[in-house]
């Protein structure tokens, strides 16, 4: 009985992959991803906005679409508009759980992480989507009706009977219409003067927002690492400098001023626009009395070390703090 039912399931996976026809759904979101991976890596593509307009849904609706074909292969189980919702709502849950378990990984959250979670996991959903609907009969599964919609857009502005003159209007007006789109995806996608940025962030020994240094013994070495990635639209030479910081605060201001503050480490490097670098980085401090650790990131404009104090931290143009105990 065991050998049978084996059989039989053997049989319907085979029966599943290898004779039913793909779903078209299925092969244009397959397309999609692959130009949307083309778009993230090629070095010319991806400072382009194409790349935004292709990588949106891949982060806002295939995934949860692939998943919802999965969970609903039925045509009839829920109608068009539904699986369109339901598609963008699971995609949101989906990649911010992606990336909340990335979180906790040796790899963190980075693109390279990110882009091979959503691959695969809408690539498991595509299979178990077709595996679905391959067990069904033709005539009940899901699919999107291209050549209805194409017929009622074909019907809506090119109707039978009409002149040629109304045909050319209903013409201009389709490519008005086109227009219309293009340039609203344009205008959201192509960056602007203001979104000019550059991020700067520090990750614990695991290359997560956790588990920093807190409690240092002098001499000793805390691996950690220094992130950079450079939104300007230009290439930019950065410096980092970390200091160690002894503060006194003021109970009557509540502000913490800084008393001391001594060079600690420096580096140097080169980030073309659109650009990220995360840098292995070991804190060590030689001597106590200090109670935190400042990463100062500077842009070329980088003051002497005669300025020190609250007036080199305004100077620089991003800067990160640790608070710490030396012993």
């Amino acid at each position: 009985m065991i050998r049978l039912s084996e059989k039989t399931r053997s049989k319907k996976i085979y029966s599943a992959f290898f004779e039913q026809e793909f779903p078209t759904d299925l092969a244009l979101v397959i397309v999609w991803l692959v130009a949307s991976i083309g778009m993230i890596y090629l070095p010319v593509l991806n400072e382009t906005t194409l790349r935004i307009v292709l990588t949106l849904p891949v982060v806002l609706f295939i995934p949860g679409y692939c998943l919802i074909a999965a969970l609903f292969p039925k045509e009839g189980d829920i109608d068009l508009i539904e699986r369109i919702m339901l598609s963008i709502g699971v995609s949101i849950a989906v990649v911010s759980l992606i990336g909340l378990g990335l979180n906790f990984t040796p790899w963190g959250i980075r693109l390279d992480p990110i882009v091979i979670s959503l691959t695969l996991f809408t690539y498991v959903m595509i299979l178990v989507a077709f595996y679905q609907k391959a067990l069904l009969p033709v005539g009940e599964r899901f699919r999107i009706p291209f050549s209805a919609i194409a017929g009622g857009i074909r019907q809506e502005f090119l109707p039978p009977g009409e002149s040629k003159i109304d045909h050319l209007l209903s013409v201009v007006l389709a490519l008005v219409i086109l227009v219309v789109i293009i340039s609203t995806v344009y205008v959201i996608a192509a960056p602007k003067e203001g979104e000019r940025f550059t991020e700067f962030f520090i990750l614990g020994e695991n290359r997560t927002a956790t588990d920093y240094p807190d409690l240092i013994i002098a001499g000793q070495n805390y691996p950690m690492f220094i992130g950079v990635g450079n939104y300007e639209y230009r290439k930019i030479n950065y410096t980092i400098e970390t200091w160690m910081v002894h503060t006194k605060f003021d109970n009557v201001t509540n502000i913490s001023h800084i008393i001391a503050m001594d060079p600690n480490d420096h580096l140097s490097f080169t980030l073309t626009h659109n650009a990220t670098t995360v840098i292995p980085y070991n804190l060590s401090v030689k001597k106590t009395g200090y109670d935190q650790v400042m990463f100062l990131l500077f842009n070329e404009s980088i003051p002497s070390l005669n300025v020190t104090g609250s007036d080199r931290v305004n100077a620089s143009y991003r800067d990160l703090h640790l608070w710490v105990s030396v012993e």
